[in-house]
């Protein structure tokens, strides 16, 4: 028998030992323990349930004080507990990088700390928050199957001992085994604060959206952006397309204060323009954003997100901004959220700015009515008053029991039943009817009205009733009446347009022209009485003409000499320019005249014309039989001195300085000089209007003015012979300049006559 064919012997068993018998009970507890977390982990369905359990079995195996377990919150990067053992029975939340559960959870690696107070790495704040002081720390990474670390779990403080590699192998063993537990709980109760979202968006958004009053929606909208996304402030801007500005009625956290800035500026402008949202989790770092309004009011705006609002048809109507979320930046899921809300309110918000704007304009109409001085009345479409504004109760002298839902057939009655037929007609034909000067019974008064009767169609452009309009011009008639008698109809149509006040002397801001025609005693001589009435009939007619296309009022004739005014009754911005552009069209259309008399043989007619404004005394002189509307005033006074002073002169046109202060055209014109007028110790510059000359009537004009302008300053710096140059140079160009040779006439009455230093330039005029 060879080795092979031999029997085996038998192997004898390996004795066992104490230490390997107490190995294979805590191989066998290991797996007890592990099943029980598994079927304890599937006996709970929330994760409150299951955190606490856990913590539970794992302290109570490690024979530890305390245990907790920290899930990480994404959002905020944070660690939060909800449940711990002990006294602790509030939710804590750490950053995940603080202390050591932070380590823990960065690094991926597990640790035993001994002495916590030790290490650098722990943080104590908990332990001064809770009482409970920590003497050594189990911390390992809670990890899923693929390897992800979703939290961490820590034991602490082991009740004899201290913590072994073993402990530390069995913590990571259970919270491995429950990781599938804690995830589906995370999982589901995610899914449920969702829906609770979901459904609490619905019930927000159906609360909201049933307001219509704009203040009011914009408030619950604020509210409720801040609320939902968890922030400090929120506000809501709606864009004005009048103004191109984007405003808010409200802000919330703010006194309540209508804001208004440009729809293109800053973070609301950016989004609003673009129609993007802009997430901003630092907002000092972004270089679109404006502190100036936190300086303003002393807030500090850390993180902002801004969406816009944009309606059924596309159109970026407004944007929501919210600020500061609590407990970090904006995230997507914000992000999306406010969208969504502003999708859903956004219809509401335009139906709110619709009726804001509808009532807007039903207060403004009804404002507008009882602030007319015409009687407003409408009818509906069975001819019943429906409506009367205070005018037409004034005006009717009526209460609105006594005039309204009165069928208008009975209130327009008897004398007045000629509006009866008005209506009728404008039923008929769908247009308007317009009556002047008709009379109006009321009561026993009898009234002056201008009426007009209006049908009211609706959208569709049927009848849905009349609208009357009734314009008492009883007062006018009388006033127009007594007016006539002393003046002129067209200036009384003018007092009456501005008012029956326009009766009373007052002091009003005119500019006055004086016109006067030279050598008119001569003229007389030569043409005789009817003569002279023919020449100044035709004069004063062209005259006239000038100052009526500028809108001036003729005041009166005296002799062949004119007296007119511009800004009365009615004033003008630019009444001055208005007496100027008179002044120049009176001369060219006298030298156009001149030219026909000329030709027949006839003698030519010149004239002078001074200019002043000032604040005048307008109104009714005179006594009860005879009364005239006139103006009086030394602004009156000076302008007739002007007038006088163009034969001074040799000018046709001379204006004060307050008239040239007043002028906004240009005009060819010169200043001519310094002067007193008789009666008065004040001087005034005077001005000589030049505009209506051509190139033939005065040749080389510009460059005479220039040499004029440098003489009169040479001649005020008492340089005689310079300033005599210089008009002398005027003279070489115009030899029919007067003033020129008048001032050649005074430098040499100073050369021989030197005036002193405390000359001041000022000529004295002696006579009117």
């Amino acid at each position: 028998m060879n080795a092979v064919d031999q029997p085996l012997e038998p192997v004898p068993a390996k004795k066992k030992t104490p230490e390997r018998d107490q190995e294979g009970r805590r191989r066998l507890r290991h797996l007890e323990l592990l099943l029980e977390v598994t079927r304890r982990m599937a006996s709970y369905g929330t994760l409150d349930e299951v955190l606490q359990a856990l913590v539970e079995m794992t302290t109570t195996e490690l024979n530890a004080e305390r245990g907790s377990l920290f899930l990480n919150d994404p959002d905020t990067n944070e660690l939060y507990s909800r449940v711990a053992q002990g006294n602790i029975q509030r939710e804590i939340r750490i950053l995940n990088t603080s202390g050591i559960a932070g380590y823990v959870y960065t690094a991926g690696e597990a640790l035993i700390i001994q002495d916590a107070y030790a290490d650098d790495r722990f943080n104590r704040s908990i332990d001064e928050q809770t009482g409970f002081t920590t003497h050594n720390i189990l911390c390992v990474p809670i990890k899923t199957v693929k390897g992800e670390i979703i939290g961490v779990a820590q034991t602490l403080n082991k009740r004899s001992g201290k913590f072994t590699k073993h402990d530390l192998n069995l913590l990571e063993a259970m919270t491995s085994q429950g990781t599938l537990a804690l995830q589906s709980a995370q999982f589901i109760e995610r899914m449920q604060a969702i829906r609770r979202q979901e459904m609490e968006f619905i019930d927000v958004v159906s609360e909201v959206t049933a307001d219509i009053k704009l203040g009011s929606l914009l408030q619950k909208v604020m509210g409720e952006a801040t609320r939902l996304l968890n922030a400090e402030r929120s506000t809501l801007f709606l864009n004005d397309e009048k103004t191109g500005e984007l405003w808010s009625e409200v802000g919330q956290g703010l006194e309540s204060v209508q804001i208004r800035l440009p729809n293109h500026l800053g973070i609301a402008g950016a989004v609003f323009s673009s129609g993007k949202a802009i997430n901003i989790p630092y907002a000092y770092a972004d270089l679109r954003f404006n502190p100036a309004f936190d300086k303003k009011t002393g807030y500090f705006t850390r993180s902002i997100l801004c969406v816009p609002i944009v309606n059924k048809h596309g159109k970026v109507i407004g944007v929501t901004q919210v600020l500061n979320k609590r407990g970090g930046p904006f995230t997507g899921e914000d992000e999306s959220r406010l969208r969504a809300f502003t999708a859903q309110i956004s219809i509401a918000l335009e139906n709110a700015k619709l009726f804001a704007d509808v009532q807007n304009m039903k207060n403004y109409n009804e404002a507008m009515l009882e602030s007319m001085s015409n009687a407003v009345i409408t009818l509906d479409e069975a001819e019943k008053i429906a409506t009367c504004n205070a005018a037409g109760l004034r005006i009717l002298k009526v209460t609105p029991t006594q005039i309204l839902h009165q069928p208008a057939a009975d209130f327009f009655a008897g004398s007045n039943a000629w509006i009866q037929e008005k209506l009728k007609r404008v039923g008929e034909t769908q247009t308007a009817e317009l009556v002047m000067e008709a009379e109006l019974m009321v009561g026993e008064e009898k009234l002056s009205v201008n009426l007009t009767a209006l049908p009211l169609l609706s959208m569709e452009k049927k009848r849905i009733g009349s609208m009357l309009m009734l314009e008492d011009i009883s007062n006018e008639k009388r006033l127009k009446s007594t007016m006539s008698r002393y003046m002129d109809p067209g200036i009384a149509d003018q007092m009456l347009a501005s008012g029956a006040e326009s009766l009373g002397g007052k002091s009003v801001h005119a500019t006055i022209l004086f016109s006067d025609v030279r050598s008119f005693t001569t003229i007389t001589e030569q043409l005789g009485a009817q003569g002279t009435v023919a020449l100044l009939n035709e004069y004063f007619t062209l005259m006239v003409d000038c100052i009526q296309r500028e809108e001036g009022m003729l005041d009166k004739f005296i002799g062949d000499a004119i007296m007119a005014a511009f800004g009365i009754p009615v004033g003008h911005d630019d009444d001055a320019d208005r007496a100027v552009r008179t002044a120049i069209a009176m001369i060219r259309e006298l030298w156009a005249w001149n030219k026909g008399r000329v030709n027949e043989g006839k003698m030519p007619v010149d004239i002078g014309i001074g200019l002043n404004t000032d604040n005048v005394v307008s109104g009714n002189i005179g006594s009860k039989k005879r009364m005239d509307y006139t103006i009086i005033g030394d602004g009156v006074n000076l302008a007739a001195r002007l007038e006088s002073a163009c034969k001074q002169y040799g000018a046709h046109v001379l204006i004060s300085e307050f008239t040239y202060k007043q002028l906004r055209g240009t005009y060819f014109s010169r200043e001519l000089d310094l002067v007193v007028v008789k009666g008065k110790t004040k001087p005034v510059a005077i001005y000589e209007i030049l505009d209506y000359h051509t190139e033939e009537s005065y040749p080389q004009m510009i460059d005479a003015l220039r040499h004029f302008k440098s003489g009169l300053v040479k001649y005020r710096q008492q340089k005689w012979t310079d300033a005599k140059g210089e008009f002398g140079e005027v003279l070489a160009l115009n030899d029919h300049d007067k003033s020129a040779k008048l001032y050649i006439e005074r430098c040499d009455h100073f050369i021989a006559n030197p005036p002193g230093d405390d000359w001041d330039g000022v000529w004295v005029m002696e006579s009117k």
